[in-house]
């Protein structure tokens, strides 16, 4: 399948794919950012991701325990969130921000969906 509105992905738009291709929690987004967006306040960044969400390529959750086939503890992404929580959950700062103490669980995360993962990155 060709999509041919991606033949052009803004450098944001792409920090946002390489972001969920990684699976990495949704703070993790600024390191793929260029300035000013990188530094940039979470409101200039929810319609980019909104933007990708509703375009059906990228889900976010939040991450839940999961244990690995050796026993061993992990964390998985969840359940997608529903579109319609998406504006709240997205407005909360802390959902930009790294954890403080490192505990990773519940923190918003960013995966592709069977179509992102078709897109040209």
């Amino acid at each position: 399948m060709v999509y041919s509105a991606t033949d052009e992905l803004s450098s944001d738009e792409r920090a946002f794919m390489i972001n969920a291709t990684e699976i990495d929690i949704l703070a993790g987004v600024r390191g793929d950012l260029a300035e000013p967006a990188a530094s940039g306040p979470a409101s200039d960044l929810t319609p980019i991701l909104l933007s990708l969400v509703d375009r059906g390529w990228i889900e976010v959750s939040r991450l839940v325990p999961w244990t690995a086939p050796d026993g061993a503890a992990g964390l998985q992404p969840g359940a997608p969130v529903p579109r319609r929580d998406l504006p709240a959950l997205l407005s909360d700062a802390e959902s930009w921000e790294y954890p403080p103490s490192g505990e990773w669980l519940g923190c918003v995360t960013l995966t592709l969906t069977e179509a992102g993962r078709k897109i040209p990155r």
